[in-house]
């Protein structure tokens, strides 16, 4: 065990300047403890017993987040950590084990009165220690629940994403096939003998049937009707690849009448060729169309993504539209909405002025909320989500309110306590509300409340108008 002198507590950085009587004091009135590897000196929860300074070996402090250990740091020699002068702290917020074997000492809290009252320079080194971890913990527990946000966004994210590069690659696939079979059957149109105006009249009722508006929206029972009906008229006029062109067809809308049309302005031995031809455009177009769809999803996503992050921009305040953040964060979300079975209402105010915010810091905020809300209603199979905005005097008001089961009022005041959690062990931090409060009153001097009854919870956010 080293020989801890007042000599060298000096030579530790955070006790330069601090005379050498009230060092010698300190040690005189500290425990001194020999940890061994393995052992666990306090654990989240425990009471903190006072300031300790590590001697010799190595501490992690960690905390458990989604059942996995995460690193705070790693105290060595010369380390001081624990309970510090005018510090709030009560209970251990995380838990300290032992890497290297060694020795620490530990002023008890007992101690610090006395130390306050008589010796200013050692009480002013261990404040700005404490003032160092507060503005070091804060960094880090923020962008640690920015991971966490981004997480959870993560898995839905990639199941909205394979989708359309699933539709996409299956499209292009069936397209290739699809082409290689048209040379066959051009071969047949090339034959066709018609008059001009013939052609003309084909391809007027061709976009007229594709141009209809009012079509009218079928059950089940009446689609299976009208393609039998489409069927039939084809078998009739002995058309080839019937069953595909009626069921292609009265996609598109056609009726036996149109059929009738296009039969009045073409010779029989010429109609199964046509209508093959119209059917394999249309084919083409519905896939072309599907592959088009599912890329125009690829791109809303991806500039979900940017918007979301704000990648492209500073870290600077802006005037901001508060429902592109909110409508950015429901698109990142909406797999696990879906999944929940969430039914979302939009009342937003379309004249509600721009606010000056940081964008990143906003969508943690929604993204927090949100997923909160989507996890209270998630036990009941089928939830309301209810995001309102409206402006209040010089404040814009956004609610966030779901119909869950409410939080009880024994801990409502709780909430927005840090690493304090209603959830399971390995799915609540205790991090997102207290972000939530700290981005919205510290960073955007506004206001975050909550009421709660059984049946309807309501997040209510005011952000100054203009900043």
């Amino acid at each position: 065990m080293r020989n801890v002198t007042a000599e060298w507590l000096s030579s530790i950085e955070v006790m330069e300047g601090v005379p050498l009587d009230q060092l010698q004091w300190f040690i005189d009135n500290c425990e001194h403890y020999t940890l061994q590897e393995g052992d666990y000196f306090f654990r989240t929860g425990d009471p903190v017993k006072g300031t300790y300074i590590v001697i010799s070996g190595k501490i992690r402090l960690f905390v458990l987040q989604q059942k996995e250990m995460r690193e705070i740091s790693v105290l060595q020699s010369g380390d001081v950590s624990g309970l510090l002068p005018f510090s709030r702290g009560i209970n251990a917020s995380v838990t300290a084990k032992v890497i290297e074997s060694g020795t620490i000492i530990l002023l008890p809290t007992g101690k610090f009165r006395e130390m306050i009252s008589r010796f200013y320079e050692l009480t002013g080194a261990l404040v700005h220690v404490m003032t160092n971890r507060v503005r070091s913990f804060t960094s880090l527990q923020q962008q640690n629940e920015k991971m966490m946000a981004l997480g959870k966004l993560s898995a839905g994210l990639a199941h909205e994403l394979n989708n359309p590069v699933a539709a996409i690659v299956r499209g292009s696939e069936s397209l290739v096939k699809h082409l290689q079979m048209e040379p066959e059957l051009f071969k047949e149109v090339i034959n066709v003998r018609m008059e001009a105006k013939d052609v003309d009249l084909i391809n007027n009722k061709l976009f007229e049937i594709l141009g209809r508006q009012d079509k009218p929206k079928l059950t089940l029972v009446q689609k299976t009707e009208l393609e039998d009906e489409l069927r039939d008229w084809l078998d009739e006029k002995k058309i080839a690849n019937s069953d595909e062109i009626a069921e292609n067809f009265l996609e598109y809308g056609f009726t036996c009448d149109d059929m009738e049309h296009f039969h009045d302005h073409v010779p029989d031995q010429y109609l199964s060729p046509i209508l093959n031809w119209i059917n394999t455009n249309l084919v083409t177009e519905r896939m072309v169309q599907d592959i088009q769809e599912a890329s125009q999803r690829i791109f809303k996503l991806i500039q979900s993504v940017k918007n979301f992050t704000h990648m492209d921009q500073g870290k600077g305040k802006e005037l901001i539209d508060i429902h592109t953040g909110i409508a950015n964060t429901l698109t990142m979300m909406q797999y696990k909405l879906k999944k929940a079975n969430i039914e979302v209402v939009e009342e937003f105010d379309a004249g509600l002025p721009k606010v000056m915010a940081l964008v990143g810091e906003l969508n943690q905020v929604w993204t927090n909320l949100i997923d909160n809300a989507v996890d209270a209603m998630e036990e009941s199979g089928k939830g309301k989500l209810i995001i309102r905005t409206e402006r209040d005097h010089q404040f814009a008001r956004i609610s966030i309110t779901d119909n869950g089961p409410g939080i009880p009022e024994s801990i409502l005041s709780s909430i927005f306590d840090p690493f304090f959690t209603t959830k399971g062990i390995g799915k609540g931090t205790g991090l997102g509300l207290d972000v939530v409060m700290r981005i919205i009153q510290g960073q955007h001097h506004g206001t975050v409340k909550v009421n709660s009854v059984p049946g309807r919870t309501e997040f209510i956010v005011c952000l100054p108008i203009g900043g």
